[in-house]
């Protein structure tokens, strides 16, 4: 089928892209099978992701109409069981499983999601001191930044919206479980808990048969277009994404390490990832001051995804270039690839600590005097940009763990401020999950300040 301009499903807001709401969500087409068999997995990248390195610019966003989901998935319901991060197999022909939420009264340690009550040692969270609120008045940046530059702290009391990607990549190798229920939980969540509209959300998962809802990296761009256009101070976005991440050559020199982050679209194979540069491009750059824009990136090597310049330690303080730090993994990373016979993995380890040691404090200071925004985007992502993303089970449902602990969090608590937040997502993920979730910034924040999004 297809769409032109003007030929909206029910017309609906959302500007010149006009979004309306859309058929409901029936099996996937047969380019995607059904999900995979009971494996332990990881959000890395999927075998064979192909070698693309241009990057230009994708057809302008065409007169479509998104529209929000007909149906969603409850949360899970407790801690996930430990996993490995290993590669996977390819999935099975069955259509996808549905979780619906369930429709009996919660045990008495579980709240009305099924998320464990606050106990145990989610220290930071069980007796936090909820910071202020932001301050109304203009702020400077400091820390390096452009001089001059103002930033405004967003209210989040204007216009909200949403866009929630989750691929689990069917009949692909590397196939996943958890991601399509993780936007699912995720919206629901948002509707419940912090007064999103549905009809203010587009949902990108590969169990759709409406094409424009298929997260191909087009679609995924055009939404990108959708979630920031006229976007005003005080308005509050919000961006998920639950699916395959990975690493690739960086090719501008505005990578310490040596590689741009990406994510992989379901396409990924014909038209390659979307790499961090772009992500920034697209959905950071354009934004106003004092526009909110919340950002969640359940997958491997996310840490620096959106390229934000600044990200905070757990307490709360900026993380500054260690090269020493860097240079001492690095040469562990590649003593380790070379036992195990892994003469490439040798080899990358090495040019990213060569490229490293010559470049990580004027990198450093590049990405701010060029990636600071004045907009006020938050960041929480999954993993740091080395290490991998769990696809969890909990209670028999598919999920990814950084998913699940972020929205368990703030269940737990929320009135937290940005490292309360931060440190309890942790601590829920450190008990089965060597991960550690990263919290980036586009300008320097108070992390006292009490989170709101």
């Amino acid at each position: 089928m297809s769409y032109y301009p003007g030929q909206g499903y029910n017309g609906g807001g959302g500007g010149g892209y006009g979004y309306g709401p859309p058929p409901g969500h029936p099996p996937p087409q047969q380019y995607y099978s059904g999900p995979p068999p009971q494996q332990q997995r990881s959000y890395g990248p999927p075998s064979g992701p192909s070698q693309h390195h241009n990057y230009g610019p994708p057809p302008g966003p065409p007169q479509n109409h998104y529209g929000p989901p007909q149906q969603h998935y409850g949360p899970p319901g407790g801690p996930p069981p430990p996993t490995n991060y290993g590669s996977v197999s390819r999935g099975s022909s069955q259509a996808p499983k549905r979780y619906p939420p369930p429709n009996y009264p919660p045990p008495p340690h579980l709240d009305a999601y099924g998320y464990p009550l606050p106990q145990g040692r989610h220290h930071h969270a069980q007796h936090a001191r909820s910071g202020p609120p932001p301050p109304d008045v203009p702020q400077q940046f400091g820390h390096g930044a452009p001089e001059g530059y103002t930033f405004q702290y967003s209210k989040c009391n204007g216009r909200r919206k949403a866009l929630l990607i989750g691929i689990n990549y069917f009949g692909q190798q590397g196939e996943l479980r958890g991601c399509i229920n993780d936007v699912h939980n995720i919206s629901a969540f948002l509707v419940e808990r912090y007064n999103y509209k549905r009809e203010d959300m587009i949902i990108l998962t590969d169990d759709q048969q409406d094409p424009i809802m298929i997260p191909t990296r087009e679609n995924i761009i055009r939404a990108f277009g959708w979630l920031i256009q006229n976007a005003q101070p005080n308005d509050a976005l919000f961006l998920h994404y639950s699916g395959h991440g990975g690493r690739v050559e960086d090719l501008d020199g505005d990578e310490d390490d040596g590689f741009d982050e990406c994510i992989y679209p379901v396409d990924h194979a014909q038209a390659g990832p979307i790499i961090d540069d772009e992500i920034h491009a697209r959905v950071v750059k354009p934004l106003l001051q004092g526009v909110r824009l919340t950002a969640i990136f359940d997958s491997c090597h996310s840490a620096t995804v959106m390229d934000l310049p600044y990200v905070y330690s757990t307490k709360g303080v900026l993380k500054e270039p260690n090269l020493a730090k860097e240079a001492a993994s690095g040469l562990f990373d590649a003593f380790s690839a070379y036992s195990r016979g892994d003469l490439a993995g040798a080899a990358s380890s090495v040019f990213a600590l060569a490229k490293s040691a010559m470049t990580g404090d004027e990198v450093y200071e590049y990405n701010k005097q060029t990636r600071t925004s004045p907009a006020d985007v938050v960041m929480f992502s999954g993993s740091k940009d080395d290490q991998t993303s769990a696809d969890a089970t909990i209670n028999s449902q598919a999920t990814g763990a950084m998913s699940w602990a972020f929205i368990s969090a703030l269940k737990a608590n929320p009135q937290q401020s940005y490292v309360e937040l931060l440190n309890s997502v942790r601590d829920i993920l450190e008990e089965k999950y060597t991960q550690k979730p990263q919290l980036s910034s586009s300008h320097p924040i108070d992390t006292d300040l009490l989170f709101v999004m």
